[in-house]
């Protein structure tokens, strides 16, 4: 099955919309969001067409097709509004045999690994920093930021499809890419 991976969001409009038609056209069985969907946060500046509630009202149209996990600019309120779980701090998800742990990023990250085994692939955004990499025995993957991108990167995202990842931009070039097979 093929996946695919976006971060921070940050409640633009037209980001959210780019993101699900690459989604449709992806032929991706889910959308995992891996936190800031809806606010910007006090460090950043508006993203483009900031518009939290057609974010709310396009992300509730595939409800069910969307793991999430909570960002550090999510709060309760966004939970209330959002018809999919999104106040947990991480998932454990095994995709395509693999196993991944996803999260935000600002409490597990490169520098502050979780319990992992061998193989295993930390998945994590909130850097805005794409990533992807071995480290050690386990991966470290960021797809990136979908509305504001940092380190000169254009907005992107991930797609799993069977053991490789790659972090697309908009324009649907491949950025960077990884086999997730231990060497």
């Amino acid at each position: 099955m093929k996946y695919m991976f976006a971060s921070d969001i940050h409640g633009s409009g037209w980001y959210c919309r780019r993101l699900l038609e690459e989604y449709r056209r992806s032929g991706a069985g889910r959308l995992i969001l891996l936190g800031d969907i809806l606010y910007h946060g006090p460090r950043n500046d508006l993203p483009k067409e900031y518009a939290p509630k057609e974010v709310i009202a396009l992300l509730n149209a595939v409800k069910d097709e969307i793991y999430a996990v909570r960002g550090n600019c999510e709060a309760e309120v966004d939970q209330m509004v959002l018809e999919f779980p999104v106040m947990a701090d991480y998932a454990l998800l095994v995709l395509n045999g693999l196993t991944f742990y996803a999260t935000h990023g600002h409490i597990y990250n490169q520098e502050h690994l979780p319990p992992m085994k061998k193989g295993d692939i930390l998945v994590h955004g909130h850097t805005h920093l794409l990533k992807a990499e071995q480290v050690g025995s386990v991966y470290v993957l960021n797809p990136g930021s979908v509305s504001i991108p940092k380190g000169g990167y254009p907005a992107t995202y991930g797609i799993l499809e069977d053991k490789h990842f790659r972090i697309l931009d908009f324009e649907g070039n491949t950025i960077k890419e990884i086999s997730l097979a231990l060497r």
